[in-house]
């Protein structure tokens, strides 16, 4: 649990305050609350550059971070903390993981088992038929399947997870309020109906060129491994499958024609020693996939064991996958506001959930 969740929130929200920024301000004042509370002559002493300190400064004077946490749950925009259970649990792995994920949908504990899935934006037909085929079968055997929501391979990849009846988590660079490309609006709203669209990005932050290399970062963090289907010498799917090998991820490729410029890219990563692929069962084996669910399974019993009231376990299951506030749980759950709240008050009694204020509550 995270009792200064709006403090974080803000902090994230912060114009030049990246992860390593964050990290250094958690580590200065202990608390984001005191780092909040901090005068003004205090921040400019710190080892930051002048433009980072003056952002901070201006951006403090004018957001009350109770306001901007509630201003994000108006959005209908949901939040996690990587101290919180709710939190991915590959993603938290990484060195550099996103102090805060914003996100719509849900993220459930079972999305551990998930596979990115990249490639070329502009996709050719072998491409297409070769995504399709191996998402379908990746998804038929239980796993989730990971993009960037990009044109081509990534829309490709989402969309077949869909129709396969899969989840499939969709990662942006930008805020999860700003859609882009536009023409995937519609996909979008497919995705966060069976899985997530997620970004460490505040709101209205903008799709630019800069932000891809570090939403990369955590389209592996959230995998197991990467699998790329097609790409050119220059793809930038190729920048994903290099952040999957510095965590430690397994990388995948899929062969393509040696006279096809868009498949210059997945030849020369096998060539460099990335696991060939031409059927799902290559991915499933060396994930050592059956182990995992079992593993999964067994945790997801265990959370569901905490409590044999139905009511209780509704609201529990949602929480599981990151903070809400009442009028929410009541929404989300079909369950009367006063049902909720009184449950909620026996529920934090028993050390079940956690009452952030505001409303605000998690696990």
């Amino acid at each position: 649990m995270n009792k200064e969740l709006e403090f974080w929130v803000a902090t994230s929200a912060i114009p030049g305050v990246g992860t390593a920024t964050f990290n250094y301000l958690l580590k200065k004042f202990k608390t984001l609350k005191v780092f909040w509370q901090t005068n003004d002559d205090q921040i400019r002493k710190l080892k930051l550059d002048g433009k980072t300190k003056e952002s901070i400064i201006e951006f403090r004077n004018r957001v009350d971070p109770k306001v901007y946490l509630s201003t994000v749950y108006e959005k209908e925009i949901k939040v996690v903390s990587v101290v919180e259970r709710g939190y991915p649990a590959n993603l938290r792995q990484i060195s550099d993981a996103p102090p805060v994920l914003y996100y719509k949908g849900s993220l459930l504990p079972g999305d551990d088992l998930a596979i990115a899935v990249v490639g070329a934006r502009y996709a050719t037909v072998y491409g297409r038929q070769v995504t399709e085929q191996l998402v379908s079968s990746l998804v038929t055997s239980g796993l989730i399947i990971v993009s960037g929501l990009a044109r081509g391979i990534d829309s490709i990849a989402h969309k077949a997870a869909l129709e396969t009846g899969g989840r499939t988590i969709a990662v942006l660079g930008s805020g999860v309020d700003l859609i882009y490309p536009p023409e995937n609006k519609s996909l979008s709203e497919k995705i966060i109906q069976h899985g997530a669209i997620v970004s460490e990005f505040p709101l209205g932050f903008p799709s630019v060129p800069s932000n891809f290399p570090a939403r990369n970062r955590i389209i592996s963090g959230f995998s197991l491994g990467v699998l790329v289907t097609e790409g050119a010498i220059d793809s930038g799917s190729l920048i994903t499958a290099g952040c999957a090998a510095e965590q430690g991820r397994e990388v995948f490729a899929v062969p393509g024609p040696i006279n096809s410029k868009m498949s210059a890219g997945t030849n020369n990563l096998i060539k460099e020693g990335v696991h060939p692929v031409t059927s799902a069962s290559d991915i499933l084996q060396v994930l050592d996939i059956e182990r995992k669910q079992a593993q999964i399974m067994a945790k997801t019993n265990q959370l569901s064991n905490k409590t044999k009231d139905k009511t209780e376990a509704k609201i529990l299951k949602l929480l599981e996958s990151g903070t809400r506030h009442v009028d929410k749980i009541a929404q989300e759950t079909k369950i009367t506001i006063g049902n909720v709240s009184a449950t909620l008050s026996i529920m934090e009694i028993r050390g079940l959930v956690k009452n952030y204020g505001s409303g605000i509550w998690g696990v």
